[in-house]
């Protein structure tokens, strides 16, 4: 058995489909197919249920894909680790963080780490909840830090929740108050992230302006840096937003906390129920830095 052939197993476990492995990891399907065939003799064992959606992990193959992301994990951080013993012997912990988190908080968090956890080399990683809950299950990251509680074997703690509000285009009557209930929003062009970045939020939203009986027209895009482009782009009123995105992104626009209803974003923190000591270590005391 070759660390390639766990890689490739765990590419499959993860999207659920050979095909769809397949074009992420540039192989040919009929080729990545030999290579699971080929490490299914090895375990003397079949590892995935085809069907017409896709696969799915046997008995067997559940177990060998719990070990083969603790492999998959070591396999990375070995070399960083090899370099750190150098100096000294510290073991690398990959940590994902979602576009919009406050920076402040984020420092602070590193620097109860070096405190608290000197044994730590930690990196950090930006991508969007869905890229992150993959890259965990894939073994490329040890933590992630993401706005939706995971399903599944994956231990997930609340870090802390803040409430959303919008960012109002100057010189528009919202701007005028300080506050902003969901039925002033009716009919007007509001901008607000898309299911693949914030995945809660998009239902939350419709069912919340329902149960208000506005009906906004909603803008769902995907961005991060480029909120005033995106907002010019759809000609939107205001733009849903935490107050810390807002303040960075569009520090013009008069941001409105909403309410009636209130709507919050969390953040929770996610990682394997099996791994290394030192990312249990890293995981309560980036907790202590919670609510």
């Amino acid at each position: 058995m070759e660390l390639r052939h766990l890689r490739y197993f765990a590419a499959v476990a993860a999207e659920g489909s050979v095909s769809r492995a397949a074009e992420r990891l540039h192989l040919t399907q009929p080729s990545l197919s030999r290579q699971i065939r080929q490490l299914e003799r090895e375990i003397g064992a079949s590892l995935l249920e085809r069907h017409a959606g896709g696969t799915s992990l046997t008995p067997a193959g559940a177990a060998l894909h719990r070990q083969a992301l603790l492999v998959l994990r070591l396999a990375d951080a070995a070399p960083d680790m090899a370099r750190s013993a150098i100096g000294q012997t510290r073991e690398v912990v990959q940590i994902g963080i979602p576009p919009g988190i406050p920076e402040e908080w984020l420092l602070t968090v590193l620097a109860a780490l070096e405190a608290e956890v000197p044994h730590a080399a930690v990196t950090l990683s930006e991508a969007s909840s869905t890229e992150q809950l993959r890259m965990i299950r894939e073994g490329h990251l040890d933590l992630g830090m993401v706005r939706e509680r995971p399903e599944g074997r994956l231990h997930a703690e609340r870090l802390y929740e803040v409430p959303f509000g919008v960012a109002v285009r100057p010189g528009h009557p919202l701007a005028e108050g300080t506050t902003c209930r969901l039925k002033d929003l009716d009919e007007l062009r509001v901008l607000t992230h898309g299911r693949q970045q914030v995945p809660v939020v998009d239902d939350r939203l419709v069912v919340a302006a329902h149960d208000a009986g506005a009906v906004p027209l909603w803008q769902f895009a995907q961005f991060s840096q480029h909120a005033r482009a995106c907002a010019e782009a759809v000609k939107a009123d205001a733009v849903l937003l935490v107050e810390y995105s807002a303040r960075r992104l569009l520090p013009d626009w008069p941001w409105r906390p909403l309410i009636e209803p209130r709507l919050s974003l969390a953040t929770w923190l996610v990682w394997p129920s099996e791994t290394r000591a030192v990312v249990g270590d890293v995981a309560r005391a980036i907790r202590g830095q919670g609510e």
